[in-house]
């Protein structure tokens, strides 16, 4: 892969006594937590290899199928599309202990295909799991995914939510972009992705910097860091990110939270709306639009408020569930 110089290394705490409230409230970018889950049962487990890991996994396992994408024959380790822009991959339902053998049949092969199971819901697959590896996040109401793969290459992608991300089994490569290199990673389909987000279609083992040129500008700002069991990230809201497992049998546990009250939008959806309603209008009028948006949204609306009385501004003033409804009852009524 490509060696991104990077601004610098990541910011970095150690031990399991970390305060990761009082982190993840202050922290501005990335950081890493190093030992972060030492006494976790199942990082134990996996330091004596990989079948001891998909043992002590299967222990726990519920009777229930699991879905995971299985690579397509020639395809090693990335998840990505076929040059059609197919998805490289076929999906299978099976029981978790068919799918362990097939990652173990997989181990004696050279370059086997990736088989990937993604953001498992731990409570609903596993039982006593959840309780194994919980951390105390404060406050913030999180929900618990596990990811478990042989070797895979995850492109670079970002989430809406904050995420805390656990290398459980196995070693892991992250690479990290802040938000504003969106343009310089060439992303893929919003609406037809490998894994619900889109996705860099920069190869990062190989880039073709004839046609990505500006990936080269994403490089000088990105952060690398490679992951023991046992240790963990912060990647917040919107950082893109790059995710490589090393070894024959790897499991990431991660945390999503959101930082907006649950009565909020969607901002995502907003994004799709203004897709709709306005990408595609003449320039003048995207214009328009756009110091429309500036005045009431991006500034923060304080100046398109003040002048109004108090108790009279309607949804200008800071939103309440009761005003969000409003707004999302008028929303529903143009849609339909």
């Amino acid at each position: 892969m490509a060696d991104p110089s990077g601004p610098g290394h990541l910011a970095e705490v150690g031990g399991r006594s970390a305060d990761i409230d009082a982190l993840l409230g202050t922290a501005s970018g990335p950081v890493v937590i190093r030992k972060l889950a030492d006494d976790w049962p199942l990082v134990h487990a996996g330091r004596k290899g990989g079948r001891a890991a998909r043992d002590y996994l299967l222990r726990h396992a519920r009777s229930t199928s699991f879905t995971a994408n299985y690579g397509l024959p020639g395809v090693a380790d990335r998840l990505f599309y076929t040059d059609d822009m197919a998805m490289n991959f076929r999906v299978e339902n099976k029981p978790l202990e068919a799918i362990f053998n097939d990652i173990e049949a997989g181990e004696s092969v050279p370059d086997p295909p990736f088989i990937y199971l993604s953001s498992i819901d731990i409570a609903d697959a596993f039982e006593g799991l959840a309780e194994n590896t919980a951390l105390d996040l404060g406050g913030r109401v999180a929900s618990q995914r596990i990811w478990i793969g042989n070797r895979t290459r995850i492109a670079a992608h970002n989430d809406i939510p904050d995420n805390l991300a656990v290398c459980a089994v196995g070693r892991r490569i992250f690479t990290i972009f802040p938000p504003e290199q969106i343009a310089n990673l060439y992303l893929g389909p919003i609406e037809h992705n490998p894994a619900g987000r889109p996705v860099s279609m920069v190869d990062f083992k190989a880039p073709d910097f004839p046609r990505f040129p500006r990936f080269e500008e994403a490089l000088r700002s990105a952060f690398r860091v490679e992951l023991e069991p046992g240790d963990a990230i912060h990647v917040p809201s919107m950082w893109y990110h790059h995710v490589e497992s090393l070894d024959p049998f790897n499991v990431l546990i991660n945390y999503w939270w959101k930082q907006a009250p649950r009565w909020l939008g969607d901002p995502e959806l907003a994004l799709f709306h203004a897709m709709l309603a306005l990408r595609d209008l003449p320039h003048d009028a995207r214009m328009r639009w756009q110091m429309m948006f500036d005045h009431y949204v991006f500034s923060g609306g304080a100046d398109a408020a003040a002048h109004v009385p108090d108790g009279k501004r309607g949804i200008l003033d800071p939103l309440n569930p009761a005003s969000a409804q409003l707004i999302r009852t008028r929303i529903l009524r143009g849609l339909s």
